[in-house]
């Protein structure tokens, strides 16, 4: 004899459907709570269903009613524990449960905001019109003057009061607020019409997501006031773009329109991006390989995003919880120890491919004017900062606010850095006293001896430095210029007369120690084959009549063999250039 399927109980199912409907509800699924049966006799006869301070939900097991009504009692007794009534700090238990007349107040703001709410069904007649004022202002009326009979509560007092000592309630008050704050958010995506422009262009939720930066985000307003969005499918197609990438250069923005993501993962993908570009990520890859470099500022904007809870992060992006507080370079030296996983890495434009573009893509509209970047990235963030922190709008990531705060210094100029590093490296020799030079000022005094200043004998062995200079084809010879006049103005300054000098092409030429001012009219571009610089150095760190502590100043084009220095050293570079090697030494950037 074969066995029928269970029954289902109708009227649980109905139960069950009304408790579901309250709880996907976005105001009120942020408030926790959990649903069981009473015990027998545990509620009366006109009592539905009781809350707890803890939030255990309990309903009268022998109820019959409909899912809409489930809903509105459901719905009832979690926004007690919302509004904060079940708070000790909020309210004063008597030994019986709460107060009458707060309950009563404690109901009549609950129903007042379940109308307007609209959700589920009354299971009886509400009085035409609810008191405006709120629970403390209507209970103390209440009490002075008595509570109405429409009002007063029947059955047992549908939520309880949590115990201060024993501090069993949870703060359900916050949580309602989380809930509110993402209704609110969704109503207004859902109720913003997306605009249609004179050409008939209707705006993306990329457009909209935008926009929220703009109006509700001042960290990154000002940011995404001056960025410009590109969502271009044969653009998209053509260069390879999976979801987004961006140009520092244009200020622009690319998205694919084919890609479906929610409201909240496409404001995730406009911050990450903006970041990219305010934060001159494609300036600052230096000597690293672009690729691997963007793979590490990925993770450490993502993770900054994740803090800050700015939007929702897609599926797939990069993100690990061990390099937090950590800075790009940093991240980048971890990572590039396993090569072959990095390649499986995806950015938000694709897989092996960077999301920071070193160029502006040519699009129809393009506006081909660019501005000063570094103001405009520095001017943008410095704004949202400012507005942040005056807003109250919450903590953010040290390395994020480091960074901004880094940007409002601007970068010295190269020569500037280079005098830096002169003063550090090739000190200036100390000057001395000595009464076999007699002092220009005792002319007043004749009969009183005074020492004049000396400097010391040798000077070439104790203040010099060494050039390794790239006299191949592929160098500038206006940057070689500049360059050169920069170097004889610091030795100068620093009463260093003579440096030793190799030229490296093809070969290394050994020009021994030259005047500063005569360097660069010795310099003779040779333009033979390419750069071999090792040689050069190898001479310099080998030569006896050069100091063991010299440093050593390289000038090249990049275009040149791996280099291995052995002491202090600098690279002089022109602007844009990049070394084959992870440079040791600082690296400067000719303008």
């Amino acid at each position: 004899m074969s066995r029928g399927k269970a029954k289902v109980d109708p009227w649980q199912a109905e139960l069950r459907k009304g408790w579901g409907m309250v709880t996907a509800h976005p105001l009120l699924s942020a408030v926790r709570a959990c649903l069981g049966p009473a015990a027998d006799g545990e509620l009366d006869k006109d009592t539905w269903a009781v809350v707890e301070a803890d939030g255990d939900v309990k309903y009268h097991p022998r109820r019959r009613a409909e899912a809409e009504e489930w809903a509105w009692v459901f719905a009832h007794l979690l926004l007690h524990l919302g509004f904060g009534h079940a708070d000790p700090r909020t309210c004063l238990p008597n030994d019986l449960g709460p107060d009458p007349a707060y309950r009563a107040a404690c109901c009549v703001a609950v129903d007042r905001f379940l109308r307007t709410l609209k959700l589920g069904r009354c299971p009886a007649p509400l009085p035409v019109e609810l008191p405006p004022e709120d629970e403390t202002t209507l209970s103390e009326r209440w009490r002075r003057l008595g509570l109405p009979a429409e009002f007063a509560p029947i059955g047992l007092p549908d939520f309880a009061i949590g115990d201060e000592k024993s501090a069993k309630y949870r703060d359900y008050q916050s949580a309602f607020a989380r809930g509110v704050a993402r209704a609110a958010t969704a109503a207004l995506d859902k109720a913003g019409t997306p605009r249609v422009s004179a050409e008939g262009h209707v705006d993306g939720p990329w457009d909209l997501a935008l926009r929220w930066f703009v109006s509700s985000y001042p960290l990154l307003g000002a940011l995404a006031a001056g960025m410009t969005l590109v969502a271009d499918v044969e653009l998209a197609r053509g260069w390879d773009i999976s979801v987004a990438a961006v140009n520092a250069e244009a200020a622009e923005i690319y998205v694919n329109p084919l890609i479906r993501l929610s409201m909240e993962e496409w404001r995730f993908v406009l911050a990450h991006e903006m970041l990219h570009a305010a934060l001159r990520h494609g300036e600052r890859v230096g000597g690293r390989d672009p690729y691997y470099w963007n793979i590490a500022c990925d993770y450490v904007i993502n993770g900054w995003l994740v803090e800050m809870g700015v939007g929702e992060m897609p599926e797939g992006l990069l993100h690990d919880r061990t390099l937090a507080a950590q800075s790009a370079e940093a991240v980048y030296d971890l990572i590039t120890v396993d090569l072959r996983r990095l390649r499986k890495l995806a950015t938000l434009r694709g897989r092996g491919l960077g999301d920071v573009l070193g160029h502006p893509l040519p699009h129809t509209g393009a506006p081909g004017r660019y501005v000063d970047l570094d103001e405009f990235y520095r001017r943008a963030l410095g704004t949202g900062l400012s507005y942040h922190h005056s807003s109250g709008r919450g903590l953010l990531p040290s390395g994020l606010e480091q960074e901004i705060r880094a940007l409002d210094q601007p970068p010295l100029p190269w020569d500037a850095r280079l005098a830096r590093w002169f003063d550090e490296h090739v000190p200036s020799p100390e000057r001395r006293r000595s009464y076999a030079r007699a002092s220009r000022r005792q002319s007043s005094t004749p009969g009183i001896p005074r020492p004049g200043w000396v400097r010391p004998e040798e000077l070439v062995r104790q203040a010099t430095f060494g050039v390794v200079l790239d006299t191949s084809g592929s160098m500038n010879a206006r940057l070689l210029g500049k360059a050169l006049g920069a170097i004889a103005s610091y030795a100068v300054a620093r009463d260093v007369p003579r440096a030793r000098v190799v030229f490296c092409d093809a070969a290394a030429y050994d020009a021994g120690y030259l005047p500063v001012e005569e360097i660069a009219s010795k310099v003779r571009v040779r333009g033979r084959g390419g750069t071999v610089l090792q040689p050069g150095v190898h001479l310099l760190e080998h030569a006896d009549d050069f100091p063991a502590a010299g440093p050593i100043l390289v000038i090249t084009d990049g275009e040149c063999d791996v280099l291995r220095i052995r002491r202090e050293h600098a690279f002089l570079v022109p602007e844009g250039a990049r070394l084959p090697f992870r440079a040791v030494g600082p690296v400067f950037h000719m303008r």
